[in-house]
């Protein structure tokens, strides 16, 4: 059990290493916080909050650093949200009402803003009145190694592709193929059968493993499309100098983001989870494990859509959370006017 004055100085923790990037040590927290304290009762807070997991030594004799369950307890029972002051305010005001000539325009505008204001990478999704669903999928084998692939959802949209299998499959294999993959995906939302189509590819039987893999990447495009949700994105360049905090490389974050299926589906979930609502490190899956996650949900003509901040674990989670949903009301506000 962590007491009132070891949360307090997790909370030190995670604002000096937020800050500075750099380990803390008991003395700089005596130097820096009015706890009234000596540096070795600090030691002691620190010593439970490292049993705790709370926090970790990243070297030998170093100072600690905040895990992720440590950044959840701060997010969840230490952070205040303070209120953007009157002028951040006007600057959004301004920003927002100033020269978009529609709704597409607005959001790339608002993408840009929100990563000016948080120095993170920022994502606005186009909100959509009814997420179609999948009806069915069928694949027509048209020469040796090419498959017409169709996408059909059950409001009458049809997609459709040609599609390089790599590898021979004759018509009766197209079929089946394509009966796998409407049992896989119909009557998913297309974010939500994007995502399942990964797993279907990767247990595909060894010989139509190509064509699979194939087939799966054409449906994705057509998926993403068809359903009409798409991220506006700004501020990839600040995850690029950020690049330090990862353990090894911020590329498959990038590549996660460019593919947009993976966070649409976690704007999604994280729409239920309250006006502002955060994800951090393991909480989230893949090469999104080692970031943190802000978002919010904004309404525009009777439907929602969703705003938010990514960047490392290593972010400012106050102030992020409280541009994101500055931002998000601005917008509503905006759109309904509109």
């Amino acid at each position: 059990m962590v007491s009132d004055r070891g949360l307090e100085v997790l909370r030190a923790i995670v604002q000096d290493y937020v800050a500075l990037r750099e380990p803390v040590g008991s003395k700089s927290i005596v130097e820096r916080h009015a706890f009234g304290v000596s540096a070795a009762t600090i030691r002691g807070d620190m010593a439970l909050l490292e049993e705790e997991e709370l926090i970790v030594a990243p070297h030998t004799s170093s100072g600690r650093v905040p895990t992720d369950k440590g950044y959840r307890v701060f997010v969840d029972r230490l952070q205040r949200m303070q209120p953007l002051t009157g002028a951040q305010r006007q600057a959004i005001a301004r920003f927002l009402e100033g020269g978009a000539q529609d709704r597409d325009e607005m959001l790339a505008r608002t993408a840009r803003l929100l990563s000016q204001l948080t120095n993170q990478v920022a994502l606005v999704q186009v909100p959509v009145r009814r997420q179609a669903l999948v009806r069915r999928v069928e694949l027509v084998a048209i020469a040796e190694a090419r498959l017409l692939a169709v996408l059909i959802l059950d409001s009458g949209r049809v997609e459709q592709r040609i599609v390089d299998a790599h590898q021979r499959i004759d018509p009766e294999e197209a079929m089946a193929l394509g009966r796998a993959f409407t049992e896989t995906i119909a009557e998913l939302a297309p974010a939500a059968a994007a995502e399942r189509l990964a797993s279907t590819a990767a247990s595909s039987p060894p010989a139509l493993q190509a064509a699979t893999g194939a087939v799966a990447r054409a449906l994705a495009d057509m998926l993403l499309g068809a359903g009409g949700d798409r991220l506006y994105m700004a501020g990839a360049s600040h995850l690029v100098r950020e690049e330090r905090d990862f353990q090894r490389t911020v590329t498959p974050v990038l590549d996660a983001i460019e593919e947009q299926v993976t966070l649409l589906r976690l704007f999604d979930e994280m729409g239920a989870e309250g006006e502002v609502a955060t994800r951090i490190g393991r909480e989230l899956a893949g090469p999104l494990g080692e970031t943190a996650v802000v978002a919010s949900t904004y309404s525009a003509d009777g439907s929602d859509g969703h705003i938010g901040v990514l960047g490392p674990t290593r972010m400012d989670y106050a102030g992020n959370m409280a541009a994101v949903r500055a931002v998000a009301r601005y917008l509503t506000r905006l759109l309904s006017e509109d």
